[in-house]
């Protein structure tokens, strides 16, 4: 395992779920806690900086220790934990809020430990762009920062926004999100768009579809793992880049091979993630079950050779 630290900053929550399979209430989620849990497949240590409520079992906390993350950077606050309930149509394409409880995340001020602020690898997950700066401000100049964001943030925190941007390495958003934020529908234009804006790397995630990098080597493709059975897309987006910052970690480096091939350990990850309710796959995976995927993934895209023009 690595001895590069990973720093993730991010939320950990209740998930109330209605899926096509049923109906799941009070379970574990939160990008922090998917990311990390991806994360520890890949590299060790893993810390975390979160708010819970009183209301949170130490149970979960000892799941993530005992999955090698670090969870002392988790601060326990009067109140009851972040809540979000979700509703997700029949075919899991799409999925409605039904209810969001901020709670003691309303007030969440990232308090970065003495211990974690050399980190050189920091995931900055999907919080207020204000907030993700406050923790850029406590570290130490990492080798790699990497941010989420959303379309709430970028619609309605658009200044807040571009200050996080500059201060950022590599962003990681879906393709609704890189439209939405560059006003460009064409992807290449609009990631295009966004790199003058800060980030020299752009990861733009199309579930399903995959997902394509762009950076100064040019742009790169890696597809999302086939799945015969998906149960639950919650936290695939959050272990899509936990798989790539904890293989980054344990590289030690970035570079354009290194993200490349992260891609698909990032892939990887979150396939897991989506064949369980909730993290419940993560929790259960190991080291062997993560080499076999990526050893099929190897031959999914294999070509068997060189690509020549015939003749």
């Amino acid at each position: 395992m690595s001895a590069h630290p990973l720093l993730i900053v991010g939320s950990i929550a209740f998930d109330d779920l209605d899926m096509p399979t049923g109906e799941f209430r009070d379970v574990l989620g939160g990008a922090a806690t998917y990311s990390s849990l991806a994360a520890s497949l890949l590299t060790r240590p893993v810390r975390v900086v979160g708010i819970v409520g009183t209301d949170f079992p130490d149970a979960h906390l000892a799941a993530l220790s005992a999955r090698g993350v670090d969870t002392a950077g988790v601060e326990r606050a009067a109140g009851k934990t972040f809540r979000w309930h979700g509703r997700y149509s029949s075919d899991l394409a799409s999925r409605t809020s039904l209810d969001t409880q901020l709670n003691v995340f309303a007030d969440f001020s990232p308090k970065i430990p003495a211990s974690y602020r050399d980190s050189p690898f920091v995931l900055l997950g999907n919080i207020h762009p204000r907030l993700q700066v406050d923790v850029l401000d406590q570290v130490a100049r990492p080798r790699l920062v990497v941010a989420d964001t959303m379309n709430f943030w970028i619609e309605g925190q658009p200044d807040a926004l571009a200050r996080m941007l500059r201060r950022i390495d590599l962003l990681v958003i879906n393709d609704e999100e890189a439209r939405q934020l560059s006003g460009i529908h064409n992807l290449v234009r609009a990631a295009a768009d966004i790199r003058k804006r800060g980030p020299t790397t752009l990861i733009i995630k199309r579930g399903e579809f995959g997902a394509l990098l762009f950076d100064e080597a040019g742009t790169f493709f890696a597809p999302a793992y086939p799945l015969e059975d998906v149960l639950d897309p919650t936290g695939a987006g959050d272990s899509f880049a936990g798989g790539l910052l904890g293989y980054l970690s344990a590289c030690g480096e970035v570079t354009p091979a290194s993200l490349r091939q992260g891609l698909y350990f990032a892939s990887a990850l979150g396939s897991f993630c989506v064949e369980g309710i909730g993290p419940s796959r993560l929790l259960e995976i190991g080291a062997s079950d993560l080499a076999a995927r990526i050893a099929a993934f190897a031959r999914l895209v294999d070509h068997g050779g060189s690509l020549a023009v015939p003749g």
